[in-house]
């Protein structure tokens, strides 16, 4: 479902991503650890071109976008109605209703007739939890429920990929589970997801390969089972002795 290949990524001198390559499955899990600064968060904005990669190629489904020369941007917007967004932030618009926030994207970027996507929508909200608060405005809901608007606005889009970016960390932990299980779910029902995460459960628990990463490229990669307890470079043991002491 998703193939990269050497993708690299500068900032000005400052060299984020150092040829990443990898491959993921359709229906496959990846999580992806690692210290803050390792390059984590813009390796998954390079997935969907939030940020553009310097070098590389990307493959998403049957398209596949070559930045080793010059992409068009019809191209990359394209591309990027193929993946699903969930970010640290919930990013919903307070104007709107809950609803109308996962009504937007069908009706607006696909041109989706309103009825057809609001009953769309409001499986979308039964299957998250939140039948109950579709009328609601995001600032009468806690955090953990304004992040499953965001799960359910992103799968309204009908992405092969969904891209959680730290989904969880905003969320008092409380919340946490919350949003893990509708995760869980999405995974349990075949759906092709990368994950950014510091939520060590989830990954043990969900993922089917864990990626570590640090300073821009791949360290370590597993099952989560071998790499938890039996991680083979001393810079993995190192991460998880620190998170897990």
């Amino acid at each position: 479902m998703i193939e990269i290949q050497d993708l690299h990524k500068q900032f000005d001198h400052l060299h984020v991503l150092k040829g990443i390559s990898l491959k993921v499955e359709k229906g496959k899990v990846v999580v992806v650890i690692g210290p803050s600064g390792s390059g984590k968060t813009t390796f998954l904005r390079c997935l969907n071109i939030l940020e553009t990669p310097t070098s590389g190629v990307i493959s998403i489904a049957d398209s596949k976008l070559d930045f080793t020369k010059k992409v068009h941007r019809n191209d990359i917007l394209s591309f990027r109605k193929l993946t699903g967004m969930v970010f640290q932030g919930y990013n919903l618009f307070p104007h709107l209703t809950v609803l109308e926030n996962v009504l937007e994207g069908p009706v607006t970027v696909k041109k989706i007739s309103k009825s057809d996507a609001k009953q769309k929508a409001e499986e979308l909200l039964k299957k998250v939890g939140l039948q109950e608060k579709m009328g609601d405005y995001p600032y009468q809901l806690s955090g953990g429920q304004q992040q499953r608007v965001g799960i359910a606005r992103a799968l309204a889009m009908e992405p092969k990929v969904m891209l959680f970016d730290e989904p969880t960390s905003a969320l008092d932990p409380e919340l946490v589970g919350e949003v893990l299980k509708v995760m869980k779910d999405l995974a349990s029902e075949g759906m092709t997801m990368v994950v950014v995460t510091h939520e060590m459960r989830f990954a043990k628990e969900a993922a089917d390969e864990v990626i570590f990463m640090d300073q821009g490229v791949i360290i370590e990669r597993g099952a989560p089972a071998e790499l938890f307890s039996q991680p083979k470079e001393e810079r993995t043991k190192q991460f998880l002795n620190l998170i897990q002491a």
